[in-house]
């Protein structure tokens, strides 16, 4: 069979989905001096694209599937599968907004208010299906970069922008007028792949491995010893996917107890299972959880 055409997403997005791909058991290597990195199964090839192209490619078949941004996907309005949502490249739990953004002292206070106005972005073509949707006769034009910075020089009289806080927004002493469009990272294929009942296997391997690898992200394994006359209490303390695993050291006075917890439970958690009498808590990270 000939080898799926992976598309990984060029620029920002490049290193965290190289790392998420080595959780879920994909080792991929780019190159300096090409856009064509390997990767260690011979059923794949990777090809690196931008992300504001990745659908385009798809689509037409250059690509198999690829990762991109649902703002990129209705940009193009690409005829695409949307296989799965792959939230991997922020620190934060906050999700990518676009936005409109005017100077602070702008009389323009809603989104009605652009008639007759300049918008400048990078997300031209949603921008003004977004605006003519609402019959708003706007003029908005593509910017190549910087396109906070023409909102503050008065270039334009607003722009839409991408942000997840704002603060940089308002640290160029600019105000967000409205919110336009939330965004997310997307695993998208090509529909004659997905009819191929070859390549379908495969693409949903990956989908599955990809979201097994991030739903382990936020969660932890613990591990304890408790006596047994303690059992419930500690149980009740501990949640749980279903019910812990308990099982019986060889002194038979004392239990093994496994369970698999938010992340972020884990500091308040282990003071509380100490204090009802567990002992040797362990904490290990997981590597996929299906």
């Amino acid at each position: 069979m000939t080898p799926l055409k992976l598309g990984i997403p060029k620029g920002s997005l490049e290193q965290a989905t190289i790392q998420l791909f080595a959780q879920a058991g994909w080792r991929i290597t780019p190159h300096a001096r090409n856009y064509y990195p390997d990767i260690d199964d011979p059923a794949i090839s990777c090809a690196l694209v931008r992300a504001q192209e990745m659908a385009r490619y798809v689509e037409r078949g250059t690509l198999d599937l690829g990762l991109t941004g649902l703002d990129w996907i209705l940009e193009t309005q690409a005829d695409v599968a949307d296989i799965c949502t792959l939230t991997y490249s922020k620190a934060s739990n906050r999700p990518s907004r676009w936005v409109l953004v005017v100077p602070e002292r702008s009389p323009i206070q809603r989104i009605e208010d652009l008639a007759g106005c300049k918008v400048a972005t990078e997300l031209v073509g949603f921008t003004r299906r977004f605006l003519a949707e609402r019959g708003i006769d706007a003029e908005v034009e593509f910017s190549w970069g910087a396109t906070e910075a023409k909102a503050v020089e008065g270039l334009v009289d607003a722009v839409v922008e991408i942000t997840e806080t704002g603060s940089t927004i308002r640290a160029h002493g600019l105000r967000i007028v409205a919110d336009l469009l939330v965004t997310d990272t997307r695993l998208i294929a090509n529909h004659v792949a997905l009819a191929d009942p070859a390549r379908r296997a495969r693409i949903e391997q990956i989908a599955l491995m990809l979201q097994a690898a991030l739903a382990a992200r936020h969660k932890v394994a613990l591990k304890c010893n408790v006596p047994a006359e303690k059992l419930d209490d500690l149980v009740a303390l501990l949640p749980s996917l279903h019910a812990p695993t308990v099982s019986h050291l060889y002194d038979k006075a004392w239990l093994a107890v496994e369970t698999i917890v938010d992340a972020a439970a884990v500091r308040d958690l282990i003071p509380r299972l100490s204090a009802a009498g567990a002992q040797g808590i362990l904490e290990y990270e997981l590597r996929k959880m299906v």
